[in-house]
């Protein structure tokens, strides 16, 4: 046991990359076999993200389970793995997710052995970037996971899918260049010869140096997110990946730019991001805005929850420009709350399009009539994700604009006006696509126990932190309190 907890960062990280090597050697055409290997690893790394959570020091602000080693000695790279309150929630949903598509895909037949092996390898990238502390190491995870979602879109992906693989890979592709120059001159500047985030943290970099690097972790964190106006990759991506693929995207994969934000932004160059707070308010406000009015004018019911991402990925940016505890904290919790609605939102578009073979808006209809089961989720899950009180999405934004409005009122009362247009957006979706008479005469089968077995625990999960948010915020606000308290400093 002993072993388990020194070393479970590493374990939570490679388990699946050794799932991924396991799948490889298995015949292609043993198809149920490589699933329930995937299944078993991916299960394996929820019960010890679960098991990390449960031993975690809630009342410990700093770094836990420390792992840090000498890897490549000549230019100061280390391995160096550590998990705080911030971290932790995100590598938790992570784990959930990924479990869940794994059961979500279970019928898929293309490929299946380079599908379920390029999904495990996606879980090592993913796990690694919200755990590493050393830039080096913390890069590779970031561009690992460029590989298998460029594969994931190009093959299992929808007519487009060379298009919309080519412009996801270009677009991150071209951020993370900027972020790797930006890392450069950390290195070079601070004259610490060293990658270690905790040390270059401590380094007396001249102002308006720490001010041009940002502006490059700026561009390169933002096109992840993606903000306006590096969103255009994203709508895109949605539309033709396939349902689990589009789940991690939406669930994780944007996160990686917000965290990253937190993480190398507020605690490696705080100058530098308190020098531009008020553009990065400006930005979330006018994602929140023109996300929201570009999800109410589509008709495809994918590109629709696409758009409500980059509305809401808004809100989290305008939670961390306010630089305060409850804002901080809010946008951590609206990470984990918008991974589990807005995976689950796609979810239940991919069960639509499964049995009605159309995501178009106008030519679905009655739905409630039809498959009343998964009608009933999608009308749940739409409530939660336009911030309906008693379910997660609400406290989650509750947190953020209460942050928000002491620092910037007039932002956040016209970020509070996006709730109006989300609100409107959702439930005309509803209108349209579950009420009145079936538009489809052929009889559609309802949600079956395996849909309903991997829906129910985010079902759970968006009910437990809409009315109980405890849990959660117990290990996030005292790594926050700490981090601001930081920041007050400067």
């Amino acid at each position: 046991m002993n072993f388990i907890n020194n070393h479970i960062l590493t374990l939570l990280t490679f388990i699946p990359l050794i799932g991924t090597f396991i799948v490889m050697f298995v015949p292609k055409d043993k198809h149920l076999a490589i699933k329930i290997i995937s299944l078993v690893v991916t299960f394996i790394v929820l019960v010890g993200a679960v098991y990390l959570y449960a031993i975690f020091d809630a009342n410990n602000p700093g770094f836990q389970f420390i792992e840090h080693y000498q890897w490549i000695q000549g230019i100061g790279a280390t391995y160096f793995m550590a998990v705080d309150g911030i971290s932790l929630p995100i590598i938790l949903v992570t784990a959930l997710l990924t479990f869940i598509c794994i059961v979500a895909s279970w019928k898929l037949d293309k490929r299946p052995k380079e599908f379920f092996g390029l999904m495990l390898f996606l879980e090592v990238g993913m796990i690694g970037v919200f755990l590493a502390l050393d830039f080096i190491l913390f890069y590779i995870f970031w561009e690992m996971v460029l590989i298998p979602m460029y594969f994931l879109i190009g093959i299992w992906g929808g007519p487009r899918k060379e298009y919309a693989a080519m412009k996801f890979f270009l677009y991150t592709l071209a951020g993370s260049i900027l972020m790797l120059l930006g890392i450069l001159g950390l290195y070079f500047y601070s004259g610490m010869h060293t990658f270690n985030m905790l040390e270059l943290a401590k380094a007396n970099i001249p102002l308006g140096v720490e001010k041009i690097i940002f502006l490059g972790f700026l561009v390169g964190f933002g096109v992840k997110v993606p903000i306006v106006p590096f969103h255009t990759w994203l709508p895109d991506a949605h539309v033709q990946a396939p349902t689990a693929v589009s789940v991690i995207l939406a669930g994780v994969l944007l996160k990686m730019g917000t965290y990253a934000f937190i993480r190398i932004g507020l605690q490696v160059v705080p100058r530098g991001m308190k020098s531009f707070v008020y553009l990065i308010a400006i930005i979330g406000v006018v994602s929140i805005i023109y996300g929201a009015l570009n999800a109410m004018v589509q008709k495809d019911l994918k590109k629709m929850v696409a758009y409500s991402s980059v509305s809401h990925m808004g809100y989290v940016m305008l939670g961390l420009a306010a630089l305060s505890v409850t804002g901080i904290t809010g946008s951590v919790l609206y990470m984990f709350n918008h991974a589990t609605i807005t995976g689950m939102l796609f979810l239940v578009v991919g069960l639509i399009y499964e049995r009605t073979h159309t995501r178009q808006i106008d030519e679905l209809g009655g739905l409630l009539v039809s498959m009343p089961l998964i009608a009933g989720i999608w009308i749940f899950v739409s409530f939660a994700s336009l911030g309906l009180p008693m379910l997660s999405g609400f406290v989650s934004e509750f947190f953020v604009l209460t942050g928000a409005f002491p620092v910037y009122p007039a932002l956040t009362a016209v970020a509070a006006a996006g709730i109006i247009i989300t609100a409107g957006y959702f439930i005309w979706t509803i209108q349209r696509i579950c009420l009145g008479r079936p538009k489809n005469k052929q009889p559609l089968s309802d949600a079956t126990p395996r849909e309903i077995s991997y829906m129910a625990p985010l079902i759970a999960i968006i009910l437990v932190i809409g009315i109980y948010p405890a849990p959660l915020l117990k290990v996030i606000n005292p790594a926050v309190i700490h981090l601001v308290a930081k920041l007050g400093g400067i």
